[in-house]
């Protein structure tokens, strides 16, 4: 979660060190949305209707989530359930199909949530400056372990 303060310093600040898995397997995208969805619950950024509502807006729309080749970020409308500004990230162990003609399959997945749009793009721009490095991605997808990943984010800003 992120008062005024910090949103200015960066992506860092937005991602509690509960908020990071790395290596997880999951059976398909849906799995690996929901173990990033359950992150922003448990660090109080979004609620679990949120993460249904992340779920639906895929199955209802197609994998619009999916940015970047191997990047998804899950996110829904602040009215389902964003709480406060909160990313999280799931890196996948081995890589899932969301059905993206493009960026098939899937190895990040981030998530996201905010109370209002305001926050919602401040904090994605933060985001967007993230994953536009390549040398951000690189360090994330080399992280053998939690602390590793959150040492990646934190050092990026």
């Amino acid at each position: 979660m992120v008062d005024d303060a910090e949103r200015t310093g960066g992506l860092g600040a937005s991602f509690p060190r509960e908020a990071v898995r790395a290596g997880l397997r999951c059976a398909d995208w849906r799995e690996a949305v929901r173990e990033a969805g359950k992150l922003l619950v448990a660090t109080g950024a979004a609620t679990d209707d949120y993460v249904d509502a992340i779920v639906r807006a895929v199955e209802e729309l197609g994998p619009y989530i999916v940015l970047a080749p191997g990047i998804a970020l899950a996110h829904a409308r602040p009215e389902d359930g964003g709480v406060a500004v909160g990313f999280s990230l799931v890196t996948l162990a081995e890589p899932v199909e969301f059905g993206s003609e493009h960026n098939d399959p899937v190895d990040l997945v981030f998530a996201f949530a905010s109370p209002d749009s305001e926050q919602h793009i401040t904090a994605l721009a933060a985001l967007a400056d993230f994953i536009e490095s390549d040398d951000n991605l690189a360090r994330i997808r080399a992280a053998n372990d939690d602390e590793e990943l959150y040492r990646v984010i934190q050092e990026a800003n």
